[in-house]
């Protein structure tokens, strides 16, 4: 995606934009790491939905890096983009961004995770993902 000191945030759209409130950090003011791995499973999870057409769970947390610290009032945005897909399993990065001190513009490369989610039934069961194109044409028809 993007380098993390960048004044910008990278093109296209966020999954998520949140921004934590007092009551998501210590007495120090720093947001709990917890709190953001939770936005972090959040935004993952909707283009891995997307994609697996319906339910996923998440099976695990590849790799999870706390680059800067959040700040309370920081404008966090999660942007997330599947980089693998199984016969039942979804690999998502996610790349986190604050921008701080608005009206000084600066946007800063806060975290980055990568995790993966199994599609599931209703039964809760892993499942088969659908192709691309069964997506495709299942989408464009309910249009």
């Amino acid at each position: 995606m993007s380098e993390q000191n960048k004044n910008t945030l990278p093109p296209g759209m966020p999954q998520l934009r949140v921004m934590p409130m007092p009551s998501d950090a210590n007495v120090h003011g720093d947001v709990f790491g917890g709190w953001i791995m939770a936005q972090v499973d959040i935004a993952g999870a909707i283009p891995a939905a997307r994609r697996a057409n319906g339910r996923v769970a998440t099976i695990a947390v590849n790799s999870f890096l706390f680059k800067q610290p959040v700040f309370v009032g920081d404008l966090l945005s999660f942007y997330a983009e599947v980089t693998k897909v199984g016969n039942t399993s979804i690999t998502v990065s996610v790349e986190v961004y604050a921008e701080r001190n608005r009206l000084q513009a600066n946007t800063v490369k806060v975290t980055e995770a990568m995790l993966t989610y199994v599609a599931t039934g209703d039964d809760r069961k892993p499942r088969q993902i659908p192709p691309l194109e069964s997506i495709a044409n299942f989408s464009s028809s309910n249009l």
